[in-house]
């Protein structure tokens, strides 16, 4: 059985915006394609009703192709469990109240039982120093934290079979 990986909104936006100028978020757009070239492959890719709607916002053509690359992707629940794990992340400081959307996609993973959370955004999801404090969070509500990571830190080696 493959491991499961929650696709954040933040790789779905690098995956499909046209190439960037800027070197770093033009490099992350190669590693995005990159990783999304095997990922499915490697791990069931799934995401929520929540990367849907923050990927159908903005400009309509941009907004069909997120769309479009969230089809193949398995859709997970947002239970009523999510919502009360996001509550208490945002509660205890692991997550900023203005960042309530982020809470909520690192809540649908951890009550998922989701392996992976993979995204760019290193802000409020995949920050060094907070991370403890999430992981803290989730384990004294019951549940085992996902591994929140970029997609450059799932990219398989070279010498994989």
């Amino acid at each position: 059985m493959k491991p499961k990986a929650y696709i954040e909104t933040t790789v779905v936006s690098y995956l499909t915006a046209w190439p960037s100028r800027d070197v770093v978020i033009a490099g992350r757009q190669q590693t995005t394609r990159d990783w999304w070239q095997d990922a499915a492959d490697r791990f069931e890719l799934v995401a929520s009703g929540l990367v849907v709607y923050e990927a159908g916002a903005g400009d309509s053509d941009a907004a069909r192709a997120r769309l479009a690359t969230l089809e193949s992707v398995t859709m997970l629940d947002a239970t009523e469990e999510a919502a009360e794990l996001a509550q208490q992340l945002i509660d205890s400081g692991a997550v900023p109240q203005k960042a309530a959307e982020d809470a909520g996609h690192i809540a649908i993973a951890v009550t998922n039982g989701v392996e992976y959370l993979v995204t760019w955004n290193c802000r409020h999801i995949a920050n060094a120093t907070m991370r403890s404090h999430i992981d803290r969070v989730c384990r004294e509500a019951g549940y085992e934290p996902t591994v929140i990571c970029t997609p450059s830190e799932l990219m398989g080696s070279d010498d994989e079979d």
